[in-house]
């Protein structure tokens, strides 16, 4: 036995330190689970006998001010899960789909009007180099060939459905390679993908959720001789905002997954632990038609969005026990939840009377995207909401001409007069004998993750909006990304106002929730509410939308304090004033993905 060889794809079969080894894998992103419970997590997936993390790591590394906080935090992820017991599959992208906004690249890439992501393009090209110069620097100390955890890396995501330049693949390989990384290289592709080009010495894996077309098999004849890897075994599904969430029976995966353990195939469960998308991080799809994806990554997994092990973790944990020469690890406890009493709003501020707390605004003749603004050390606008008002003289018809990315409340002298979206693209504006300030409220509901679009993927207004057929121009333009420095001037301002008679939306309200005991777990819910965005002690949960099928947002206890807590709500619609909270989330009608035809879920 060689102890020093790390994971090898000679044979049919893995070896590992020279023996062989069956990869039972488990898929938890680091950046989707509050870090107090990143061993929580890990210790209930160890519990249910898998041996192997797979963990996406995000492209942040390409934001030009980079801080060291990532790279600890990344470390630290790695660190922990070599000491609860598990191997490494990294999977760093850069592009990692992931259903987070833009595919985890960076929104700064969308300032050139040219960009082709994903290829070699020069400019890409060079982030992406940069990028590998940290990646690299960080994960080295943690390869298996330097007594870390890590046994292979992943080759940028599913790149056969994109496949847009067959030299792109090549450059990545030679990303990791000339920079001294020498573990087991992968690659993970759907059944359409897999008939992109193989590279010498990456072995291929596919993703599925159905054994349809005799897929494993047409992998094993591509790579004959070579071990068998379902890189991604989908064990639920996403939502999107508007539709119905998805679920897949424990009985059908556990068909599924049996048979893919006695063929003897290798396995990781994408996901294991879905998390949460806090923040704007949510990705989006579109074929044809806009769908963003909402704050709830539970996916149906295992383990539950808030760590709890479901009856698909028992029934995995049985069977993978079959697959453990010794007994499993004791499941850890559940994470005690509680239902909070309602609290009411106490204080509003309108949109209007936060502008002050933004930093200055930026005017153009025409209207322009939020990665172009020059904000943020001029990385531009990533997230959140962005104001554009200029003046009209007259009424008519304001048309987007599709040029509103995603979603913009249109207001006249500060009154509401409409919505326009991917679908409606005509406002018609009263007359008037005066001129009038129009402000039209722009929201960048996620990004593109996955498809032909991602180059497409700038937000804001995008190209010129018409009245009366001729084109707006004179825009000042706010930035409210509603990033962290700004709630915490936001909630220190003492212009808040109480008069609850009537409170104008869009704007932001206050209420403080006080607990006399340890904080624990918790859902919002807010069922008389519209669409938003729910700030607790100044984390971003996430946003909540009346249509649904999310009808919560999960707040973890470390994220709470004992004593007073402030919860902060930006509303856009419509205002109730009561926030209750639950033990359990609600998830509205369900869907079956088992049961639907895979090119309905795209």
């Amino acid at each position: 036995m060689n102890t020093l060889e790390g994971l090898r794809a000679d044979s049919s079969q893995f070896t590992l330190r020279g023996e062989p080894f069956r990869i039972l894998g488990g898929s938890i992103h680091y950046f989707r689970v509050p870090r107090p419970y990143w061993k929580d997590r890990l210790l209930k997936m160890k519990a249910c006998g898998l041996n192997t993390l797979t963990t996406k790591r995000l492209s942040e590394l390409l934001v030009l001010n980079i801080t060291e906080h990532f790279c600890v935090s990344f470390r630290a992820y790695i660190s922990l899960a070599a000491e609860t017991g598990f191997w490494v599959i990294l999977r760093p992208g850069p592009y990692i789909c992931a259903e987070w906004d833009l595919g985890g690249l960076p929104s700064w890439l969308l300032q050139d009007k040219d960009i082709q992501l994903r290829t070699t393009y020069p400019g890409f090209v060079n982030a992406v180099n940069l990028y590998f110069d940290k990646l690299v620097s960080v994960v080295q100390p943690l390869m298996f060939e330097n007594g870390g955890p890590i046994i292979a890396l992943q080759l940028e995501n599913e790149y056969g459905s994109y496949a847009k330049d067959d030299e792109y693949m090549p450059f990545i390989k030679n990303c990791l390679q000339s920079r001294g990384v020498n573990e087991l290289l992968l690659t993970s592709d759907n059944w359409e993908g897999l008939r992109y080009r193989s590279m010498e010495g990456v072995l291929k894996t596919i993703n599925l959720q159905r054994l349809s077309f005799g897929a494993i098999q047409h992998l094993a004849c591509m790579q004959p001789q070579k071990p068998l890897m379902v890189m991604e075994y989908w064990s639920g599904w996403f939502d999107v905002w508007g539709e119905h969430h998805h679920v897949f029976h424990a009985e059908d995966m556990l068909g599924v997954v049996s048979e893919i353990l006695e063929r003897g195939v290798s396995i990781n469960l994408y996901m294991f632990h879905g998390g949460t998308n806090f923040g704007f991080m949510n990705g989006a799809m579109d074929f044809g038609t806009y769908k963003p994806q909402v704050t709830s990554y539970d996916y149906d997994a295992p383990l539950s969005e808030a760590g709890d092990c479901t009856t698909k973790y028992e029934i995995l944990r049985d069977l993978f026990s079959r697959y453990n020469s010794k007994p499993l690890p004791e499941v850890p406890s559940p994470q005690e939840r509680k239902a909070y009493e309602p609290v009411y709003t106490q204080l509003y501020l309108s949109l209007w009377d936060a502008i002050q707390f933004i930093d200055k605004p930026y005017r153009s003749e025409r209207p322009i995207n939020m990665e172009n603004l020059p904000v943020n050390n001029n990385n531009g606008q990533s997230y959140g909401y962005t104001l554009y008002e200029t003046t009209i003289s007259n009424g008519g018809a304001l048309n987007s001409g599709n040029n509103i990315r995603d979603r913009a409340l249109v207001f006249l002298d500060r009154e509401y007069v409409g919505c326009l979206d991917y679908k409606t693209h005509e406002v018609i504006l009263p007359d008037a004998k005066r001129e009038r300030t129009l402000a039209v409220l722009v929201e960048n509901c996620g990004r593109v993750n996955y498809g032909k679009a991602l180059d497409n993927q700038r937000k804001g207004i995008v190209g010129d909006i018409v009245l009366n057929h001729t084109p707006l121009r004179g825009f000042t333009t706010f930035c409210f990304d509603l990033k962290p420095s700004f709630i915490k001037r936001l909630s220190s301002s003492d212009q808040w106002k109480t008069d609850f008679k009537s409170v104008p939306v869009p704007g932001f309200l206050q209420a403080k929730l006080v607990l006399d005991g340890p904080p624990k777990d918790t859902f919002i819910k807010l069922p008389n509410w519209g669409k938003g965005v729910v700030f607790v002690n100044g984390q971003n949960l996430g946003r909540y939308w009346f249509i649904g099928p999310q009808h919560f947002l999960y707040l973890p206890g470390p994220w709470l304090r004992s004593g007073d807590n402030q919860i902060i709500i930006f509303e856009e619609e419509k205002v109730d004033g009561k926030i209750m909270f639950s033990e359990n989330p609600e998830y509205g009608k369900t869907i079956d993905v088992y049961k639907l035809p895979f090119c309905s879920l795209l």
